[in-house]
Order: structure tokens, then sequence, then C-alpha cells
């Protein structure tokens, strides 16, 4: 018989739960944790709904303690920080497995393990639905810090792979039907994409190798976040939080080669737009370190337009077979909307 979380009760389940967490740091009322010396403590928390952001008809517990880890982890690099370690508020009804459990925070660690974060506390409660709540810490230069306040008109808007890949992924996972036009690579790295994102903490040394190698002064700042909510989403909350606008043209976003055999050019679009979840890093910075950056990066990295005067985000086809959108952010993924 399946052992039950009801069966071992709360200290039996933070038993198991400690395997994952350091000794040394685990055990009393709060983790310690040492940051190296002049750097700025970054946090943030990330709340996960079983039936909003993971359902076990698409995702496995392994997966989805993956895909909690990694959107922590991105939102830490999304403030130009690198990951120290996390805490993990778990609500379980009592008749979750244990299995279930302990393959969650499987999950967690395997994504964790790949940038040396450790799991350093946290909390169990009995909870009528599963939730699972992340806060992350991370350290960063106070003098690197990446805002979404700091885009200035004429900045390069980069993003730093292609968008659409994990809606596209979840699509697949809901409709098996549509993988007809697909073979099975495609179809496994479309799966891939949804179930095990990568969080883009791989381009923050890279960024700021470029930054010293061109003398790019503190008085220019990057601003950025990432994508999880969707391109169209992050550049709109960027300029919304900079006060300006920006230009977007259609032919530079970049979406996976493999959309062409079974998406429309506007479907594509919508994907790339508003699909989320992709984890990719959208920056606005100076022309000159944006092209560099791009070319050092590869793998779908692109400048997808420049930011402008005003408020306005624009999608433009240079090739006028689109027309000119307006961009909002009503058009995306908003929690409590109808």
């Amino acid at each position: 018989m399946t052992q039950q979380v009801r069966d071992i009760g709360e200290q039996g389940l933070l038993e198991r739960l400690q395997r994952f967490c350091p000794p040394e740091i685990i055990g009393d009322d709060a983790a310690v944790l040492v940051t190296a010396p002049e750097q700025s403590l970054v946090v943030t928390t990330d709340l996960l709904i079983d039936g909003v952001h993971f359902s076990h008809v698409t995702t496995s517990p392994e997966d989805a303690g993956w895909r909690a880890a990694a959107a922590n982890l991105s939102d830490l690099a999304a403030m130009g920080a690198f990951p120290i370690g996390i805490t993990v508020g778990l609500g379980l009804p009592g008749d979750v497995s244990v299995n279930w459990v302990e393959r969650l925070y499987q999950g967690m660690t395997e994504c964790l393990q790949k940038y040396n974060t450790l799991i350093v506390g946290g909390d169990v409660v009995r909870s009528p639905v599963t939730t699972l709540a992340i806060t992350a810490f991370g350290q960063a230069d106070p003098h690197r810090i990446i805002r979404r306040s700091a885009a200035v008109v004429g900045d390069a808007i980069v993003v730093t792979g292609v968008h659409g890949n994990s809606h596209a992924g979840l699509q697949l996972l809901l409709h098996p039907e549509l993988r007809q036009n697909l073979n099975d690579a495609e179809y496994n790295t479309l799966i891939k994409a949804h179930q095990r994102p990568q969080p883009r903490l791989d381009v923050l040394p890279i960024l700021w190798e470029i930054v010293e190698t061109l003398h790019v002064t503190s008085l220019h700042p990057v601003a950025g976040m990432d994508s999880s909510d969707g391109l169209a989403d992050a550049i709109l909350q960027i300029c919304r939080a900079s006060g300006v606008g920006a230009v977007l043209e259609h032919r530079q976003i970049p979406f996976p080669k493999t959309f062409d055999s079974w998406l429309t050019e506007e479907q594509a679009l919508e994907y790339a737009l508003y699909g989320g979840e992709d984890f990719e890093l959208v920056l606005c910075l100076p022309k000159e370190l944006a092209d560099v950056l791009v070319q050092h990066l590869g793998q779908g990295a692109a400048i997808v337009g420049t930011i402008t005067v005003g408020s306005k985000v624009l999608l433009h086809d240079k090739h006028q077979k689109f027309p000119d959108r307006v961009l909002s952010l009503s058009q995306g993924f908003q929690h409590f909307s109808q």
C-alpha cells in the first residue's frame, strides 16, 4: 500500500525531506547563509499551485520540482544575481503519497545541483490543495544589478534564446495528435523545454565580461527581466517601469524551426509572444554591447527591437505582410482575469 503523508505525520515527513538539505545548515529556526564581501543579497519568492502551475497530466513530480526551482533561479538571473540557496514552503493534503513528495524534492535537487545551490530549510503544513512556495537567495555585485527600470531610449532589446518552445511542449502534452508532423527528436525537444526549462544563469558571466572588455560605464546600466510570463509581457513590463516605449521587429523574433511544420506563422508568433515559461532573459543595453552579446550567445539569441520615446510597444513587420500591432499586458496570461 502506498504510504501517504498522513501516515507518517509532520515530523516523519520533515525527517524525510531533511535528507535533501545540508545537515550543517538546517535544524534551527532559520538558516544562516554567508555571502561574499561587498555583495548585495537578492531575494525572490515564487508560489506554485496544483492545477494552476503544474498538473499530473503534463508534469511528473520530478518535473514539477525542477520547474519550481528553475523559475526561482531564473528570477535571480534576471536581476544579475547568482544563487546561494532556497527555502521551500509546502502545503499538502494528507492523502498525498510520501513517494510523490520525495520525487518532487528530487526534481528540485537535480535542477539546483547544476548551479551548486542548496535547499536550506522550509516548512510543511496541511492544505486542501498542494501548494509550493519557494524563496530563493542570491548575491550580486551592487553595481551590476539588472533592473526593469533602467532601459533608455536607443537601447537594443536582446532575447537570449528562442521563444515559444515551452508552450509548444505543453500543447503537445495536452493534445498528442499535434505531433504527427514532428519526428521524435523534435517532439522530445519541445517536451523537455516545457518540463525541464533552463534558467539562463550562464548568460551573466558572458555579459559582464563583454561589459568590461568594451568599457561600458556604470552610467548606462543593463535593464531586463526574464520571460517567464511571455516575451511580450517582459518587454511591456520593462517599458512601463522605465517610462519608455519600444518597437519590435516581427521577423527578428526567434522561434523554433520545428514550428514551420505544424503551426501557422500567426500561431508561431502568438506562442513566442504570449506562451510564457521559456525562462530566457530579455535585456536592454547599448547596441554595440548587444551585438557582441548576441554573437557570443548564439543558439537563438537575437536583437528583437529598440527602446523608443513614449509608452507604446509596437510590433512592426518591415515586409508589411502583417499590419502594425500595439501590444498590451491584457493579451497575455493574468491571474484573476476572466
